[in-house]
């Protein structure tokens, strides 16, 4: 196959593909649906227009008869009368008269005839539409009903994946909020071990335990100093009270 055939091969393929998306079978079946309703319309016109041709025959038919009877009354007369000749003219026209009832005889029975071939296909082709309409309207409510569920699988779907981000994003907030709690529990018992140093309290472990040194040195210091005092007796008190005094 050469470049421009399978170029060719390549366009009608794409063609057909966006022609079969654009159409809607919906819209195709109302469309022929309409295109037979027309058809049916045309041929009932049909039927009305020989039968209209026809009824014009039958009045025109009424009126030759009319003048054909009228003829041979005249004849009829006319021989009474002893005019023979009147009589055979009066004959002779209601003859003429005769032959083109004849033609228009003729006429009529084929214009029924064509009258009964449009009644009949009309009356086929109505039976075929009414069954054409019924099947069209179960294929476009079957279409809608595909079509729906169509879009009911596709919002799912897109639901389902949806769901499953979510999903995986759920599950990595558990993941982080257990990890935060393990770190927190962790902390908490390296705080109660002493192993961390709690950074309100200030400084390392030695510090606290030369900083309780200190505290317990000074606190022996105020207990010494006030046994010496108590021991120095009322004299002692004296000299501290004389000395507030003063």
């Amino acid at each position: 196959m050469s470049f421009f055939s399978r170029l060719k091969a390549i366009f009608q393929a794409k063609a057909s593909k966006a022609l079969d998306a654009a159409e809607k079978p919906d819209e195709m079946l109302d469309y022929s649906y309409e295109k037979q309703t027309e058809l049916l319309t045309q041929v009932r016109r049909g039927v009305a227009d020989v039968a209209t041709s026809k009824k014009r025959l039958e009045l025109q038919a009424d009126k030759l008869q009319a003048s054909a009877t009228k003829l041979e009354g005249q004849a009829a007369e006319a021989l009474r009368q002893g005019r023979e000749d009147l009589a055979r003219t009066a004959l002779e026209r209601k003859a003429g008269i005769q032959a083109q009832l004849e033609s228009i005889t003729a006429q009529k029975e084929q214009l029924q005839g064509e009258q009964d071939k449009l009644v009949a296909a009309e009356q086929k082709l109505s039976s075929k539409i009414e069954s054409f309409r019924v099947r069209k309207e179960t294929i476009k409510a079957q279409y809608t009903a595909a079509e729906a569920q169509a879009k009911i699988g596709e919002a799912f779907s897109g639901i389902s994946e949806d769901m499953a981000d979510v999903g995986m994003a759920m599950e990595r907030a558990e993941g982080k909020v257990e990890t935060m709690r393990a770190r927190a529990g962790a902390i908490d018992e390296l705080l109660e071990s002493g192993a961390l140093d709690d950074l309100s309290a200030g400084g390392d472990a030695i510090d606290r335990e030369l900083s309780q040194i200190a505290s317990q040195s000074a606190v022996d210091a105020d207990l010494a100093r006030l046994k010496g005092e108590i021991g120095a007796g009322p004299s002692s008190s004296g000299q501290i009270s004389s000395g507030g005094a003063s």
